[in-house]
């Protein structure tokens, strides 16, 4: 659906050191973003004149469809006025990190972005990460995990979980921010984190906000 500059969840203790690194993600980030002309001929007879981003990320816009983005932002927001009128502007986006590392992307081999090759290796890493509680993590008893994963059964648990660790804990659509397939990875002292549904997960529920 669409390339994005940014990682909604880009704190400089939330992400790696990896500027290379690429992620497909279910969720219109919303800033620093391009797309293809085709795409844009099809959403442009309907768009709207306010909260586009919010329209975007409507099942009606997405149909199934992802974005790329980054793990460190290549763009920031500087301001809290505007039409959000500077919805989590304290409590995240003015700590985001912007990138500084020059990374020649139009050289990479990106096809592993592909869903076809991207899907399967990453429920793999996911799944085949070992489950701690919130606890566990918290209280540094998964030391020895460099990844782990931490589930969550609803819309609560999510929230909870999220707000616990510092990451962004609203749901667009029922969509988690940088959530791909219902995962969102981030970084928590020294682990790599995916806060994951369950395995047998199959969709989003729009009605989770």
């Amino acid at each position: 659906m669409c390339v994005s500059a940014w990682n909604d969840n880009g704190k400089p203790d939330r992400i790696s050191n990896q500027a290379d690194l690429l992620y497909r993600s279910d969720f219109f980030p919303g800033l620093g973003w391009m797309l293809l002309k085709e795409t844009w001929i099809d959403l442009e007879p309907n768009w709207p004149q306010g909260f586009w981003d919010d329209w975007m990320r409507h099942p009606d816009q997405r149909k199934e469809r992802s974005c790329i983005r980054p793990e460190i932002s290549r763009t920031d927001t500087f301001g809290k006025i505007g039409v959000s009128k500077g919805q989590f502007f304290e409590q995240h986006l003015k700590y985001i990190k912007l990138n500084t590392q020059f990374i020649p992307f139009t050289q990479v081999d990106l096809s592993y972005l592909k869903k076809e090759n991207y899907n399967p290796r990453f429920r793999k890493e996911v799944y085949d990460a070992p489950e701690v509680s919130l606890h566990q993590l918290t209280k540094e008893d998964a030391r020895g995990f460099p990844v782990v994963r931490v589930k969550y059964t609803s819309k609560d648990s999510f929230k909870t979980t999220a707000r616990t660790l510092g990451i962004m804990n609203d749901f667009k659509s029922g969509v988690p921010r940088t959530g791909y397939l219902g995962v969102v990875s981030f970084m928590y002292r020294g682990h790599r984190v995916y806060l994951a549904p369950d395995p047998s997960f199959t969709g989003y529920d729009v009605s989770w906000m």
